[in-house]
């Protein structure tokens, strides 16, 4: 690739090396018992769509700090679209959402497999697990077999510790306090410990830290990536209720209906009186919410410039992260790389 930045370009690369890797274990897994089919259709169907950001970010963590481009490179990033297909997974599952992508999430899409057993909707949601779990230890592989050099993974190695663990505590902390009254410091610990930590900074921190970054850089890393991977994530509730599903590919009910901690259910909450706080108490968490419930919703969010506000968050955040940035001492080409990744972070649709 030439040194200015070609996302379409990047894309293509990740897909063809993430579709040609899953195929090969699909077909493998598929060959030990024809009953596993559709399992391992669903890891390919898991590694079908991204934008992959994470898979850019680690690249540019890693052509930030001097390092030229390479096929083991890309590979090695290609890795981080593996984490995420296994999070999603796993997070479609915990949530009960229907849609990913406009079609049938993963536990959604198994009961076909199971239609005629005991318990079907429960097998399939483990089944479900189980292919996230291998998407996980399929990203390891692939990192681990993407051929750059052994000192270079060794070093790098530590860090999907911290990866694994942080990614964990989001999920368990969004699980814990689902159903809570609201409260934004907790929502935007949930969001950086679930989402902006995974997304941004910790495939910067692993690209950065291949290349032999220093601990100036990856500090660097951190104060713009941990503010872009929130803006990340605040864009993303901004999208689940207000965004067109047909470019989501979600279901738009998804957050009011599962009462989870959301920045924008937080502040509005916040914001709310106690009559409007009653009116939230009595649609936040149902499972049968209608459309006008969730239009109540949004019309009160609106009456509280709650969408504004959060608008004003992504807006902040997105400045910390590029004046975090410009102190970077990085090629000139990474920086235009790194500027551009974050608005297509922060400012999209889907």
């Amino acid at each position: 690739m030439s040194e200015r930045w070609e996302p379409t370009a990047f894309k293509s690369r990740v897909d063809e090396v993430l579709r040609a890797f899953v195929a090969r274990e699909a077909d493998q897994l598929a060959a030990i018992d024809q009953a596993l089919e559709p399992v391992a259709g669903q890891l390919e169907a898991a590694v079908a769509d991204g934008k992959r950001l994470r898979a850019a970010f680690c690249y540019w963590g890693w052509r930030a700090a001097g390092q030229p481009e390479s096929d083991a490179l890309v590979r090695a990033a290609a890795s981080m679209e593996l984490v995420h297909a296994a999070a999603v997974v796993h997070d479609d599952l915990i949530d009960d959402s229907p849609l990913r992508h406009g079609r049938p999430t993963a536990h959604v899409a198994l009961r076909g497999a199971v239609q005629c057993r005991p318990r079907a909707v429960s097998a399939a949601r483990s089944l479900a697990m189980l292919v996230g779990d291998l998407l996980m230890s399929l990203a390891g592989q692939m990192f681990a077999t993407s051929g750059l050099p052994a000192a270079y993974l060794a070093r790098a190695r530590p860090l999907w510790s911290a990866l694994a663990r942080e990614l964990i505590a989001g999920e368990c902390l969004e699980i814990l306090r689902t159903g809570a009254d609201p409260d934004t410091a907790t929502s935007l610990k949930v969001i950086r410990y679930k989402t902006a930590k995974y997304t941004v900074e910790q495939p910067l921190l692993i690209g950065g830290t291949l290349a032999g970054a220093g601990e100036s850089l990856r500090e660097g890393y951190s104060a713009y990536g941990l503010p872009l991977g929130e803006a990340f994530q605040l864009r993303d509730d901004l999208l689940g209720l207000f965004g067109d599903p047909d470019q989501t590919g979600k279901a738009s009910a998804d957050d009011v209906s599962g009462h989870r901690p959301t920045a924008l259910l937080s502040e509005t909450w916040r914001l709310a009186d106690a009559d409007e706080r009653e009116q939230l108490r009595a649609l936040l968490g149902r499972r049968d919410l209608d459309t006008d419930g969730l239009n109540s919703v949004r019309e009160l969010m609106r009456r509280l410039k709650t969408p504004d506000r959060i608008e004003d968050m992504i807006t902040a955040r997105v400045e910390t992260a590029l004046g975090a940035l410009h102190e970077f001492d990085v090629p000139a080409h990474a920086v235009a790389a790194l500027t551009a990744l974050a608005h297509s972070a922060a400012v999209r649709r889907s």
